[in-house]
């Protein structure tokens, strides 16, 4: 079956995506580069091939396990531990909607362009970490050293209309014992998000929401006439003293977040990414939630 033709809105956000990625691919080894010393990963004992690390011999366990050699050094017998080997993959989800290209006079970057690096620094120290990397939306996740520069080639491939759609995708490609991060700002329709939410409640996999947001979205400082538009359908709405709807916007947006925060389940986390911030903060966030046993939680 024939693809639909892509409108000329969605091939001009494609373009842009393909035109900007190798700047933001920079970025997001930049970024990576700045916590790489710190990054350590899941390593732990376990059933492997590779050697991790020599460790006293416990009295009671197995003498199998013993390393004579390095035991003859000294008077102290030693046990070879192997590093655990984890059967499973690091999802990530970008949300290239409409609204996440919006960018404010205060912010640093874009919504969509904070999420790309972000997911393009996780993949640089996934990679390097040796994860298997896979981007929602593409069915073979890679586990190649240059795992960023593959997940941009990805991105590139699925534009824009793919990876907005790899949101509502995402429950469908995480499995048991995975980590499913989704980047975006989760202001799609109010029903389609809890959709979203309760699909991924079922899930075996730990999920890690990163929540996008623009200063602009999170103070909401506009004064007098303004005339808000709707990035997703072009509907407009008028404000005649805008100060005025400050306080009920701010609960909604209050509300919005916590619902977010509530759907959380054991081993989940939730990451606020304000593009007003540096990105290096989101993502050590996220390599403490990513590190932690029980997904950090925070």
């Amino acid at each position: 079956m024939a693809r639909d033709a892509l409108s000329p809105e969605a091939v001009a956000a494609a373009r842009g995506l393909a035109a900007a990625l190798p700047d933001l691919l920079v970025e997001a080894r930049r970024v990576a580069s700045s916590v790489a010393a710190g990054w350590h990963g899941r390593r732990r004992a376990g059933p492997g091939e590779d050697f991790w690390q020599f460790r006293p011999f416990v009295t009671g366990e197995s003498m199998r396990g013993i390393d004579w050699r390095r035991s003859a050094r000294d008077d102290t017998l030693h046990v070879r531990e192997r590093e655990h080997e984890n059967a499973h993959t690091v999802w990530l989800s970008v949300d290239l909607s409409a609204s996440m290209d919006f960018r404010s006079d205060a912010a640093i970057a874009s919504k969509r362009d904070r999420a790309v690096t972000l997911a393009l620094a996780l993949a640089e120290l996934l990679s390097r970490a040796g994860e298997r990397i896979g981007l929602v939306g593409d069915a073979e996740p890679t586990s190649r050293r240059d795992g960023a520069e593959v997940i941009a080639m990805k991105l590139a491939r699925l534009g824009s209309a793919g990876a907005a759609q790899a949101l509502t995708d995402a429950p469908a490609a995480a499995r048991r014992r995975d980590d499913l991060i989704l980047l975006s700002d989760f202001l799609g329709p109010e029903q389609q998000r809890d959709r979203l939410l309760a699909s991924l409640a079922d899930l075996e996999a730990r999920v890690h929401l990163v929540e996008i947001a623009d200063p602009t979205e999170e103070e909401f400082p506009f004064l007098g006439r303004v005339d808000f538009v709707d990035p997703e359908s072009g509907a407009h709405l008028l404000a005649g003293r805008a100060e005025a709807w400050r306080d009920n916007y701010l609960s909604a947006r209050a509300a919005h977040r916590a619902r977010l925060i509530a759907a959380r389940r054991p081993g989940w986390s939730h990451t606020l990414a304000r593009t007003d911030r540096p990105a290096i903060e989101a993502l050590v966030a996220l390599h403490g939630h990513l590190s932690a046993p029980d997904g950090g939680g925070a």
